[in-house]
């Protein structure tokens, strides 16, 4: 069965896929999104949400209900050795946005939601449907679809596309069909992993259990419970598939054992909603692009969740290449618009699977000087750290992604005229444009909320001293061109740069 030809085809409906069709359909590009699950994920899975992912959504109308639905969690406390220590999170180093916390949500409700928002565009998400082949030529993709079924329900599609978008995971098809190489390694240890009630916890703050056999980390989530734990597994022999609220908890007295380890009994759990057990990948695509095939979230990397950066990442791969492929469809601007998501996105991608590898390596690491530091040395350096408001910040910056840029892609070019430095809060061309409290029209706003919406923006910005900077915004926040004064040079340059990428 042939299909009328569509402009992108999307593998995979979780978030990352979610995230890409809104901004497609958004921009009026003609999309579907097939999915090979039989229904969303109901259990929780990736559990947080970043600043810098918040801001991005916000573009796609959906961040006011992701907040509304979620849990902001400004507080860790650390047990250690018979004391807690509580950690301010996220307290320092994000005055320009309108989201200075770490949202905690469920994936499933994550999901829910940009499913809802693009099924008000008329969208909907084509279930039970696995991609079988796909080939490509100089003009379009080819992709064969088999719907599941029974044998005589069971029907095979072939549907062409301009071009199409592995958001199919870790196993991903299109990264298989591609035949782009998946490497890297596996951790040794096996994760234990439980959403459940739990006494003994305050609420409003994420705990972090510190002992020498590693850490276990209790995350509030809300839905499907209250609580999302996570440590490695030691004395539990069996795990569960997700199962209904009111299921019997066979395995949660073997998961209370290994709780039991890290809080001497403190801590209870009951009403498991959800416990599995599983192996973590460190693993990167080859390449993110192969001719009209894109690789963006877990298809082209997968890490460690160690400061809550997989999904997230996931999610700013989709906005980075959603507006590119519109773009790129029109026929406007430089053709290689397109490589700039693979120059703009791999770096970040290697860069978080540094960031998250390090601490985690930390955490888990069996090695006896490793577990002396984390059950002698950690108690004493910890409030030290915490006073340490520089590293702080820096590490607050990293790990929201609010410190992401690109100024060594070819989409970022700095005009004549001075520029500010870095360390005085100074922009440059691939900078992230920062939000601040604006008027408009006489009417409080930021500027990120006046700028929403996939579109290029120019901005003039008045600098102290009578100067004028003037800011080319990208439709995903980004800087890419600018220049101080009144230089005919430098609006010569924004016109060839407009003429070149914008067309």
């Amino acid at each position: 069965m042939q299909q009328d030809p569509i402009d992108v085809l999307i593998v995979g409906a979780g978030p990352t896929g979610l995230t890409l069709a809104l901004q497609l359909a958004r921009l009026g590009v003609r999309i579907r999104v097939v999915d090979r699950s039989a229904d969303r994920v109901r259990e929780s899975r990736a559990l947080a949400l970043q600043p810098r992912s918040l801001e991005v959504l916000a573009g796609l109308g959906v961040t006011d209900r992701l907040v509304s639905a979620g849990n902001r969690t400004v507080e860790v406390r650390l047990h250690l050795r018979g004391r807690v220590l509580s950690l301010p999170l996220f307290d320092l180093g994000l005055e320009d946005t309108e989201y200075p916390y770490l949202l905690f949500l469920s994936q499933a409700e994550t999901e829910r939601i940009l499913e809802e928002q693009l099924a008000g565009l008329g969208i909907t998400v084509e279930r039970r449907v696995e991609l079988a082949d796909l080939t490509q030529d100089a003009d379009s993709v080819t992709a064969v679809l088999r719907r599941a079924g029974s044998d005589a329900d069971a029907r095979v599609e072939t549907v062409r596309a301009a071009y199409a978008v592995g958001c199919d995971g870790a196993r991903s098809s299109v990264r298989r069909l591609a035949g782009i190489p998946f490497r890297g390694s596996t951790y040794p240890q096996t994760f234990l992993l439980a959403d459940a009630e739990a006494d003994g916890l305050e609420r409003g703050a994420a705990h972090a259990f510190v002992s020498t056999n590693g850490i276990l980390l209790f995350f509030p989530l809300g839905t499907p419970a209250t609580w999302r734990l996570l440590a490695i597994k030691r004395t539990i022999k069996r795990t569960t598939a997700a199962r209904p609220p009111g299921a019997p908890d066979a395995a949660l007295a073997e998961v209370q054992e290994v709780v039991n380890e890290y809080t001497d009994g403190s801590v209870r759990l009951h009403d498991a909603a959800w416990i599995t057990e599983f192996r973590i990948h460190l693993r990167a695509a080859a390449r993110y692009r192969s001719g009209r095939l894109f690789l963006v979230g877990d298809a082209a990397h997968i890490h460690s969740p160690a400061g809550a950066q997989g999904m997230n990442t996931g999610i700013q791969d989709a906005v980075n290449l959603g507006w590119k492929l519109a773009q790129a469809l029109t026929g406007r601007g430089e053709p290689a618009l397109l490589d700039t998501y693979q120059a703009e996105r791999r770096p970040v991608g290697k860069a978080v699977l540094r960031l998250s590898n390090r601490p985690f390596r930390i955490a888990t690491s069996l090695n006896p000087l490793v577990r002396l530091a984390r059950s002698r040395i950690a108690p004493v350096l910890a409030p030290l750290a915490a006073k340490a408001t520089w590293g702080r910040a820096r590490l607050f910056r990293t790990i929201s992604e609010l410190g992401i840029g690109y100024r060594r892609s070819p989409l970022s070019a700095n005009g004549p005229g001075p520029r500010v430095p870095r360390r005085r809060g100074g922009l440059q061309a691939g900078d992230r444009l920062p939000d601040t409290p604006v008027l408009c029209n006489g009417e409080a706003t930021t500027l990120h909320r006046v700028l929403a919406g996939p579109a290029w923006h120019l901005l003039h910005w008045h600098l102290p001293g009578g100067s004028t900077a003037h800011y080319l915004v990208r439709p995903d926040g980004y800087i890419g061109y600018c220049y101080t004064g009144d230089h005919a040079e430098g609006a010569a340059g924004l016109e060839e740069y407009l003429r070149r990428w914008v067309g």
